[in-house]
């Protein structure tokens, strides 16, 4: 369970996102970062209970630095206005796909899958699935997915045409077409600091890890 105060440091920050606020407000800051890891290892526990390649890991590898980069960003603000998990069996720099939980007053959701892979990687996916359509069919057809992620996968990032080496006819065209396979549910304020949230997460991640498991299997 997340405490009210750690939504109320990200509504500040986002409000004060300065440094000379944060130095002023580091306690603050400290106490919400505790409270997420703390979250954080109680999800990698009840993750663990589906998937043993979660269990290895602890909070700090799977959670993200408050500081942005700004290097190559209009946006100069220097920290970020959420705080973020992803668990992978290699860590949040692991490749592959795995699962995300993001915290954002008024914007939280938890997702999985894999973002925007590098085009091997890409390429590996699509041949999975061109070669085993029927399993990909059935994994997204699943009573415990689509309860989870009505709407299915995002095709937000998809191509106009096929890929080259596909055609137009081939019954898994609007998979393949597709840059990321991203699922994803949103959450409120509320849900995020109900009791027992974390085990509700981890009822979400299992209910993707069919398609976890066979995007990796695709990538490995």
């Amino acid at each position: 369970m997340l405490q009210s105060a750690t939504l109320k440091f990200l509504t500040q920050l986002k409000k004060n996102n300065n440094r000379p606020w944060f130095v002023q407000n580091k306690t603050m800051y400290e106490a919400a970062k505790t409270d997420f890891l703390l979250l954080t290892d109680d999800l990698i526990r009840q993750v663990s209970k589906f998937d043993s390649s979660i269990g290895a890991l602890v909070a700090k590898d799977c959670t993200f630095r408050i500081n942005r980069d700004v290097r190559f960003s209009k946006d100069k603000s220097p920290y970020k206005n959420n705080m973020a998990g992803y668990f992978n069996k290699h860590g949040k720099k692991g490749l592959g796909a795995g699962y995300y939980l993001h915290i954002e007053p008024g914007k939280s959701f938890v997702a999985g899958g894999i973002w925007m892979p590098e085009t091997a990687v890409l390429s590996k996916i699509r041949q999975e699935i061109d070669y085993d359509f029927s399993d990909w069919k059935k994994i997204l057809n699943l009573k415990s997915f689509k309860k989870q992620f009505p709407e299915g996968i995002d095709t937000a990032d998809s191509l106009i045409r096929p890929p080259k080496g596909y055609d137009e006819n081939n019954p898994a065209i609007d998979f393949l077409k597709m840059k990321s396979f991203v699922v994803r549910r949103s959450l409120t304020d509320s849900d995020v600091l109900s009791n027992g949230f974390a085990k509700k997460t981890a009822v979400t991640f299992e209910a993707m890890k069919p398609m976890i498991d066979f995007l990796n299997r695709a990538v490995e």
